[in-house]
């Protein structure tokens, strides 16, 4: 008895279910029904979003970086660190360890251009008396601040 209840409950709910109703005329199409304020809430979000994206805070790109400095001296790796905070305030310097060597990488350039032309300036001033190397990595974006109060 168990079984037959066990048989014939699957089969009352597949009859009692609702599927679509397929139209012959209409094959490949589907037809969609959504409430139109969904449209409305979506375009809101997308002005939100666009007005207060500086309040986000940095986005991220592909651009390059320049790699300035590898040493296990760490006296000498926070001079040439405080003397480009000095002269470029408008880079970053981002400072890593990897045992036992002090990396120093600088900038955020999204143009190689860019990127060559600070490393032109830096080996003139000679801050640095090694090599420089251009290196590819995901750098940070600040939003446009300008871009932001003509709008």
């Amino acid at each position: 008895m168990k079984k037959f209840y066990a048989l014939l409950l699957p089969v009352f709910f597949i009859l009692q279910a609702k599927g679509q109703v397929t139209d012959t005329s209409n094959t490949g199409k589907i037809t969609v029904f959504k409430d139109s304020r969904l449209d409305v809430l979506a375009k809101k979000e997308a002005a939100f979003n666009e007005a207060n994206g500086s309040l986000l805070g940095p986005r991220s790109a592909r651009g390059y970086r320049l790699m300035l400095l590898s040493t296990s001296n760490r006296p000498a790796a926070m001079k040439v660190r405080a003397e480009l905070l000095q002269r470029f305030p408008e880079q970053k310097v981002y400072m890593s360890f990897q045992p036992p060597y002090i990396k120093l990488r600088f900038g955020n350039f999204l143009e190689r251009a860019d990127a060559e032309k600070y490393k032109k300036e830096i080996i003139s001033s000679k801050l640095v008396t090694n090599n420089i190397y251009l290196l590819p990595e995901t750098i940070e974006i600040k939003p446009d601040k300008d871009k932001d109060s003509n709008n």
